[in-house]
């Protein structure tokens, strides 16, 4: 196979060239972008860039064959895989599409799944599909897909002027009562390295040596809820990372994803109308509360 070479248009301009090569091969898994772009097979106008570099109108892109190579063993999308993760769309207009994402799947493909939600996304809805934001694979509910690049940049400038509401429900270890608002920082692989962060929780309804809580997020660090809730020494139930996985068995009711739901989301599209949407729990989760009577 031949090199590639893209030309840069006013829609990808002021764009990091690794978020820009991650959108454009989204099965691909991101330590191999990078490790292509550090050994300079992918070059702009014919010199080598850093991860960071920022994409200008016309720049020409090289894109080396191996990585177009990667992409094209990529496993086949299957109509039933389409069905199962795009049945329950809870919002769309011409701007955006929000669904109830499924506990079972990954936003991106990986090493270990080559298919995420944004393929079979793209594969229904057509590739100018972006995703605003991120869950983690086994986290179900609100999940927002942009539709063309100028709602993806309305959506990034709504996070980082703090106008998007994102609320949870989650299930604790242990008896939490009232609300907290933990203003703890997530750090990133170096603890001089971290980001501001801010979640509350609030109680709302006593389970078996358990508590359901609602929770809000004020900012969108990488599994932010899941490290708050343990600081408040109440991580969530069957939560392989942070959780207690002693307690998860003494519940003794099986093997479950983790008990984290993103049940609402609210902002304002581009002409400033309020788009809302909420997501029931799936049946796994209402099953999990109901054991826990």
């Amino acid at each position: 196979m031949t090199v590639k070479k893209i030309e840069i248009n006013e829609d990808n301009t002021a764009r990091r060239i690794d978020n820009f090569l991650i959108s454009l091969f989204p099965n691909i898994p991101k330590s191999k972008i990078y490790n292509i772009i550090r050994k300079g097979e992918v070059r702009v106008n014919s010199s080598r860039i850093r991860p960071s570099y920022k994409l200008n109108l016309n720049d020409v892109i090289r894109i080396p064959p191996n990585l177009q190579n990667i992409a094209n063993k990529i496993k086949k999308i299957r109509d039933e895989d389409i069905l199962k993760h795009t049945k329950d769309i809870l919002f769309e207009n011409e701007n955006y599409i929000i669904s109830n994402k499924q506990n079972d799947i990954s936003v991106h493909a990986g090493s270990k799944n080559y298919i995420g939600l944004i393929d079979i996304f793209r594969k229904k809805f057509g590739e100018n599909i972006d995703l605003c934001h991120r869950l983690d694979k086994f986290t179900s509910g609100c999940i927002v897909f942009a539709k063309n690049k100028k709602a993806v940049k309305h959506f990034n400038k709504c996070l980082i002027t703090k106008e998007i509401q994102k609320k949870y429900c989650a299930i604790l270890k242990g008896s939490f009562n009232g609300h907290k608002i933990i203003d703890e920082p997530i750090y990133k692989n170096d603890k001089f390295k971290y980001k501001n962060s801010l979640s509350k929780f609030c109680f709302k309804q006593k389970l078996n040596n358990t508590t359901l809580v609602d929770i809000e997020i004020y900012t969108g660090r990488s599994h932010q809820i899941r490290i708050h809730a343990l600081k408040l020494s109440h991580p969530i139930i069957f939560d392989k990372k942070y959780g207690d996985s002693n307690f998860d068995k003494y519940l003794n009711i099986g093997n479950h994803s983790i008990a984290l739901h993103s049940r609402t989301i609210k902002f304002r599209d581009i002409d400033n109308n309020i788009i809302e949407a909420k997501a029931e729990l799936s049946h796994s989760f209402k099953h999990l509360i109901e054991c826990l009577k």
